[in-house]
């Protein structure tokens, strides 16, 4: 939001934003916030954003989540004055399964680990046996973020582990338990992929494309603990055009790799802009202003290269708030008006 609020052009930006937690501390960030439907259905909360852009004369929309919802609707938004930055609908549904993803990216010759599915006891085994020549790990194939992920470790608990750091770690032996008690009582059980755990570092890198999926410009931003890298590496920056042009990824996007034995591979893609975005400002682009710009029919407007080898830190930052939050109040879900 600061990034839109200090463009390069000087306009005056009006960030509107919705979430369905009225309580959400970003929101303050916004000048006008709004709280969203819960458990609502797609077409619901399609209605909801139209209705919300036709209200207030929303120019540009970056949708970070429920993309399902609203892509495809490009040409009902563009009917109540708005512009949505999103991504075809086919390759949003099919990003959002990450074995899909790895089945795709394949064909585009970008390099994946290896990967197995599991929706049962004994599809895990049979891959975790399939797989044992590398530490596993075990997600979720449609979850967000970290959501479920979790270290395969049959090792038992030391001394010297229980004075380290906690990390998210669970036996085979315990996840094959609980695919057997969900399937036993009927629950509902989500495909899981079984993969290496890769090396650090996690390097993210930040896309800005055109609609047809043509790559204006990626910054790879490599996590080393609270420590971030702008790299100055094309090999990575390749690896993420030739992902978003198969896609054809639009806008702001973004593409996760990390290393097996040695070589970069693909962790997954996200057909939105990352939570780190605002990291790229360091080396001289405004990314969010650019898709703007691009959104509203103009060019990107980025001038020169991308300053590269920068290396940030990352601190808390702390703020004085409100003490009652006002209920309509909530974040995450950015619109801009101009």
């Amino acid at each position: 939001m600061r990034l839109l609020r200090e463009n390069p052009d000087g306009v005056d930006v009006v960030v509107y934003a919705s979430n369905v937690d009225p309580d959400a501390v970003a929101l303050r960030a916004a000048d006008v916030a709004a709280v969203e439907p819960q458990h609502v259905s797609d077409p619901e909360y399609a209605r909801f954003a139209l209705e919300f852009c036709r209200r207030h004369a929303i120019d540009v929309l970056i949708a970070p989540r429920r993309l399902t919802a609203l892509a495809g609707r490009i040409g009902e938004f563009a009917a109540v004055g708005t512009t949505l930055t999103c991504s075809p609908l086919a390759s949003i549904r099919a990003l959002t399964n990450k074995a899909r993803t790895y089945e795709l990216a394949t064909a585009a010759g970008v390099p994946v680990p290896p990967w197995r599915v599991a929706s049962d006891s004994v599809s895990l085994r049979a891959a975790v046996a399939e797989l044992s020549a590398d530490p596993l790990c075990i997600k979720p194939s449609g979850e967000y973020s970290a959501f479920g992920f979790r270290i395969l470790d049959d090792r038992p608990l030391s001394v010297a582990g229980l004075r380290s750091a906690p990390r998210p770690v669970a036996s085979v032996d315990a996840v094959a338990n609980a695919l057997d008690r969900a399937a036993a009582e009927g629950e509902k059980v989500p495909e899981l992929l079984v993969m290496p755990f890769l090396d650090e570092p996690e390097v993210s890198i930040d896309c800005l494309s055109t609609r047809a999926g043509d790559l204006i410009v990626g910054i790879a931003r490599a996590k080393q603990g609270r420590y971030r890298m702008l790299l100055d590496d094309p090999t990575l920056v390749d690896i993420a055009a030739r992902l978003v042009a198969h896609f054809e990824l639009a806008y702001l996007t973004n593409v996760q790799l990390r290393y097996y034995r040695g070589e970069p591979v693909l962790l997954e893609v996200n057909a939105r802009p990352s939570a780190g975005l605002f990291q790229t400002a360091y080396a001289g682009v405004n990314l969010p202003w650019a898709a703007v710009r691009m959104a509203l029919g103009s060019d990107a407007g980025l001038v020169g290269k991308p300053r590269l080898g920068v290396r940030l830190a990352v601190s808390e930052a702390v703020m004085e708030v409100p003490l009652a939050a006002a209920p309509d109040w909530a974040t995450a879900d950015t619109l801009i008006a101009s």
